[in-house]
């Protein structure tokens, strides 16, 4: 049975599904969805990319970004780094290279966990990720809760482009959306808006005119509730990466109807057109993340652009992570396209945000990372 069938068949069953039921079985359904297939997601032979495929760079410049945090914290003898949705462990294996070789007392404190709720994907990262997990750095886990079982005293948490491929409400003029099946096609229907969607758009979205479509994305929410509980008595950093906005933003006209599909790199509108064979993303609203963080008792160290946040972290060596191995000047050139493309309004620059909390941790130490350095006042 294919995944439109199998769709097909809980519609018919339950009735029209919420865009957020449709779009989490789409993506997560145990063998046919996206993120759930063995097939090549990442990259030239997949869907899309993601900044650790342009070059190492980025989770070089991370790197010395945790080290920091691992000082500001007062250099604990453990930390433990878990990453969520940490894609096929590039992130994760740039990051326990370069603090071994760069920043050898951070990575002896170093433990790295990743949380991949694909089975075949854990054994890819695992394989990727041998050397360190042979000698205890680094371990591989398909939950929330066995990604942080006995985590120690000081913990970061890191999530790039995680929150952005979780599900969706999606709001209309005409009410909010349900997904039917008429004649073998998805279509749309629309009732009276649940409350706690309409208390998401009140608090920290618009509400739709018409012909127009907001996003609710209650399940980020959840899942930075989630997050904020694993501190209790923990002291540490939340960094937050993904392609987003504001309620400001919104409030100008921006940052309406959001949702896109990937498709060998191919972007659409049409989440209906290839269920399990193209990723479903919606742009991530940092006002709500920011607040229900703040909520459960974290603080908001920053909210700033990708490009001012590793523009404020590679200024202290001018780039020197990006450029050491380079020997030829052809070389150079080529790296500093790399890195252009990270940091420049022209590549994904601006049209990432970056999310700053922390738990535990001096005010004057938290903004004095250097990642923090361009932020907003």
């Amino acid at each position: 049975m294919s995944l439109r069938e199998v769709i097909a068949e809980v519609i018919r069953r339950e009735g029209p599904i919420p865009f957020s039921r449709y779009m989490d079985i789409s993506l997560y359904h145990p063998r046919e969805g996206y993120y759930m297939r063995s097939a090549e997601r990442f990259g030239r032979a997949g869907d899309f990319y993601t900044s650790s495929d342009i070059h190492a760079i980025f989770g070089r410049l991370l790197c010395r970004q945790f080290d920091e945090m691992w000082r500001a914290l007062g250099c604990p003898s453990q930390l433990d780094l878990v990453e969520l949705g940490p894609g096929r462990g590039l992130f994760a294996a740039d990051v326990l290279d370069w603090a071994t070789r760069k920043f050898p007392e951070f990575a002896a404190a170093l433990r790295y966990r990743c949380m991949e709720t694909s089975p075949d994907s854990c054994a890819r990262i695992s394989e990727r990720l041998k050397p360190h997990v042979e000698r205890g750095a680094a371990s591989v886990h398909e939950s929330l809760e066995r990604a942080t079982e006995e985590l120690c005293e000081n913990v970061v948490v890191f999530a790039n482009e995680f929150f952005d491929a979780l599900p969706v409400e999606v709001l209309t003029s005409e009410g909010e959306v349900r997904v039917d099946v008429e004649g073998g096609r998805f279509v749309e229907r629309f009732v009276p808006a649940r409350p706690e969607v309409l208390a998401y758009v009140d608090r920290y979205s618009v509400h739709p005119a018409e012909g127009q479509r907001v996003e609710a994305n209650l399940a980020a929410q959840e899942w930075t509730r989630r997050i904020a509980g694993l501190f209790g008595e923990r002291r540490g950093f939340c960094v937050f990466v993904d392609y987003g906005y504001t309620r400001d933003e919104q409030l100008a006209g921006r940052h309406l109807d959001t949702i896109m599909t990937y498709r060998a790199h191919q972007a659409s509108p049409d989440p209906y057109a290839a269920p399990g064979e193209q990723d479903i993303t919606a742009h991530v609203n940092f006002t709500a993340l920011a607040a229900e963080a703040e909520r459960c008792g974290l603080s908001i160290n920053a909210l700033l652009t990708q490009a001012a946040f590793l523009m404020g972290i590679g200024e202290q060596n001018e780039f020197g992570d990006a450029l050491e191995e380079c020997r030829l000047p052809q070389e150079r050139a080529k790296r500093m396209l790399q890195l252009k493309h990270l940091v420049t309004p022209a590549g994904i620059g601006e049209v990432f945000q970056v999310l700053v909390l922390s738990r535990g941790v001096q005010a004057d130490a938290a903004r004095s990372l250097s990642g923090l350095r361009f932020r907003r006042q």
